[in-house]
């Protein structure tokens, strides 16, 4: 057991007493390194993951190998769809890896399934987490189908660059983000630098114009 886990879940360290000593008692620690495969695409969905440490990045695979990041599952936060599955008795739709080392604690099927029929506190957690990961969905579904590559490009740009205005990343990794084609990405940046915003290197971006990148993501309109 990792001692004090519940304080990164505010809302369950605050359940009943009978809640609460159900949910530690079946709750178990795991720790994956780096780079671990959390499950694939067709797995079987058996435990319940609550993140203490890290990220799980959840990603899913077009027939073409286009690839787009869902979201991440961080410090005090569950995967939506994992909940979906353990729910609907289905195998996973995407992948899932951890993309740095990882501390959980992970429910077993059964005792979440008992959890969730049983302990009204904890089934309010899940579906309150639940909820907040739609609206994200929702959100992540408005910009792929909507928002201007050239825009989200440079929004994804500002907010990424370290303290120096630099990105560590591929074109291939930038449109995975962004859910687009690296093709699109790598004609954008080439934009960009032909304006002196950005300078390219392999795998790196550095940013030469934050100003203007800022104010083109801000941009309304057409």
């Amino acid at each position: 057991m990792i001692s004090g886990w519940l304080d990164a879940f505010p809302d369950l360290a605050a359940l009943p007493t009978a809640e609460r000593s159900r949910l530690t008692e079946a709750a178990c620690p795991a720790r994956l390194p780096a780079g671990r495969a959390v499950f694939r695409a067709g797995d079987a969905c058996t435990r319940y993951f609550l993140v203490l440490d890290g990220a799980i990045r959840v990603r899913m695979t077009s027939p073409g190998g286009r690839e787009i990041v869902l979201y991440r599952v961080e410090r005090g936060q569950t995967c939506i769809l994992t909940t979906t599955c353990l729910m609907a008795g289905q195998p996973y739709g995407a992948a899932a890896e951890a993309e740095t080392d990882v501390a959980a604690m992970v429910l077993p099927r059964p005792a979440f399934d008992a959890l969730l029929a049983g302990a009204p506190g904890f089934r309010t957690f899940v579906f309150a987490a639940f909820g907040d990961r739609v609206n994200g969905l929702l959100a992540l579904i408005e910009e792929v189908a909507f928002g201007r590559v050239d825009r989200r490009l440079a929004q994804f740009l500002t907010e990424q660059a370290d303290a120096e205005g630099a990105l560590a990343l591929t074109h291939q990794d930038i449109a995975m983000e962004l859910g687009s084609a690296r093709e699109v990405i790598s004609r954008q940046l080439k934009e960009f630098e032909r304006h002196g915003w950005v300078a390219l290197g392999r795998g790196r971006v550095i940013l030469r114009a934050p100003d203007a990148l800022g104010t083109l993501a801000r941009r309304d309109g057409p």
